[in-house]
């Protein structure tokens, strides 16, 4: 296990931003430009993926690459001029809601026909599409808590305390084998996928990296703390019921134990801490800083706005019965070996 332990490798670039990047963190070459982002596509896989190596720095880094290069000024440069560029784009195409409680309004409301990835995947998804959709996720689930964890010095009080306990729910309430990345590579393993840390970063369209890359970017700024806690409402509430879903899909599939725990876990969890991030995170923070609002609205509405341009496109290929990854998984799991202890079950 311990590979995992070690960044992954650098992953082969997309455009020249990311060659550049990629060169000059192997010392092979020099940065690019910042303004050589002004005129790159804002969800096009070369500033994404340049954007996600810039990121990945603050994380586990990659294989080969100095922990110096965190904090390289040149690099930050570069990274502030992608990060303006998307930011950008997200601020001029999101469709944003009147006022905070419209758009936490919108998220309770489940339709009675939903058209979702996660509606077909319980519905009619088969088992390569349910591992297509868990290599895509992975990049997210393997660091699903860590971007949310900086807002935690920025806030104070009743926010802060909120914030606290339901990260301590998400890192496993001490217990290292309950932590929620460790339970998805556990649904990984069951998958027949590779539980290795950014293993599938380079299958994975620009479209879920914008997704990924959007924590990166609302954790890694203060001014920017209102829009996390935005996001990670978002994720929050709506969790449970996808989560539902997920887990039908999963039992219907004959995924395996694992998978279907992950999902099961995240029905009872995630209804709990919808009502804590609703009540006291964001209660609180609406508190101490009123002004913000609208900062927390745009962090739900962005997420969701790039949750449905990854949605668009995994349906399209799915229901074309192509593959969603830029490089396809074989269409067979790999035979696992049967679990050799009781999946952990939480209080």
């Amino acid at each position: 296990m311990n590979h995992h332990l070690r960044g992954p490798q650098l992953p082969p670039p997309r455009g020249p931003l990311s060659a550049a990047v990629t060169a000059y963190l192997r010392g092979t070459g020099p940065l690019p430009r910042p303004e050589d982002a002004e005129n790159a596509d804002p969800y096009g896989d070369d500033l994404h993926l340049a954007l996600y190596l810039c990121y990945e720095l603050h994380y586990r880094g990659f294989a080969g690459v100095g922990p110096r290069f965190e904090w390289d000024p040149g690099l930050l440069a570069v990274r502030a001029a992608l990060e303006q560029r998307f930011l950008s784009a997200l601020r001029a195409d999101t469709p944003v809601h009147a006022s905070l409680d419209d758009a936490l309004g919108a998220l309770l409301v489940e339709p009675v026909e939903g058209t979702g990835v996660t509606h077909f995947l319980r519905d009619s998804g088969e088992l390569w599409q349910l591992r297509e959709y868990a290599a895509q996720r992975s990049l997210y689930h393997l660091k699903e808590a860590d971007p949310h964890a900086w807002v935690l010095p920025r806030l104070w009080g009743r926010a802060k305390a909120a914030m606290a306990a339901v990260e301590y729910d998400e890192f496993g309430g001490g217990r290292a084998e309950r932590v929620h990345a460790r339970l998805f590579a556990d649904l990984m393993t069951d998958l027949g996928l590779d539980t290795g840390y950014g293993h599938y970063l380079d299958a994975a369209p620009a479209e879920m990296l914008a997704v990924v890359n959007l924590m990166s970017l609302f954790g890694l700024h203060r001014e920017l703390r209102g829009a996390l806690v935005g996001h990670f409402a978002e994720v929050e509430i709506t969790s449970s019921p996808g989560s539902r879903r997920l887990a039908e899909a999963m039992r219907r599939t004959g995924a395996g134990p694992a998978a279907e725990f992950f999902y099961d876990e995240h029905v009872e969890a995630d209804a709990v801490h919808e009502q804590v991030v609703r009540h006291d995170v964001i209660g609180g923070l609406l508190d101490e800083e009123p002004e913000l609002a609208a900062d927390i609205t745009f962090g739900i509405d962005a997420t969701e706005y790039l949750e449905d341009r990854l949605a668009r496109r995994l349906l399209a290929h799915w229901h074309a019965g192509r593959s969603s990854l830029r490089t396809p998984l074989e269409r067979e799991p790999v035979q696992q070996q049967p679990l050799e202890q009781e999946i952990p079950h939480t209080s």
